[in-house]
């Protein structure tokens, strides 16, 4: 029988997912209010930005829209509200320059948007190998220290999946007793269970 070791996650600074229709009601919580157009809100809901060198907000019919803000938040990500769990990445903003703000000053307040690519890859999707939650049905491999990291469950990753999350429990004792693996997990319920694949 192997021995059973509760691992943190670590967490990559992007972010993860569920559906399309989950998004939208799980960003109307967001501290930011729903920008009806473009430029309106630097990078707030709804709005669209482009993966050059710098990330950009564009119109989201642009050629060069590559993901979309389901949520925004002030502040740090670490004491501020999660992002929802179809979010692929985290995008940082902080104060600076931009051409495009609230009131048109110029300066953006620091913050962080839950961005959803406009088309697949999703890594934030269950099994995806990224994002800023895990979740079931994500992979991991050991990441040495004691931590363990997400891959993708199809193997075409970096990373080989070592373990898969079958199931999030409320304590180890409710994990099926066939479990390789605890998972710490920082959304829902606290322990994730997963097995070898």
């Amino acid at each position: 029988m192997s021995a059973l070791v509760l691992l943190p996650v670590a967490l990559v600074v992007g972010c993860q997912q569920p559906a399309q229709g989950t998004a939208a009601k799980e960003s109307a919580g967001a501290s930011a209010t729903a920008a009806p157009d473009y430029g309106t809100v630097f990078l707030g809901p709804g709005d669209c930005g482009s993966r050059d060198k710098h990330f950009l907000e564009v119109p989201c019919t642009s050629e060069k829209a590559a993901a979309r803000v389901i949520a925004r938040h002030g502040g740090r990500q670490a004491t501020g509200p999660a992002c929802p769990l179809v979010t692929d990445f985290v995008l940082h903003i902080s104060q600076g320059y931009s051409p495009v703000d609230e009131d048109g000053d110029g300066d953006v307040g620091q913050g962080y948007a839950c961005m959803r690519n406009l088309e697949p890859p999703h890594p934030g999707d269950p099994g995806g190998g990224g994002g800023p939650h895990t979740v079931v049905g994500d992979c991991v491999y050991r990441a040495g220290g004691g931590q363990v990291k997400e891959a993708a469950c199809d193997g075409s990753g970096p990373h080989e999946p070592a373990y898969e999350i079958e199931s999030a429990v409320l304590h180890r004792s409710q994990c099926p007793s066939t479990t390789d693996l605890y998972v710490q997990l920082r959304v829902g319920k606290p322990v994730g269970c997963a097995h070898h694949v």
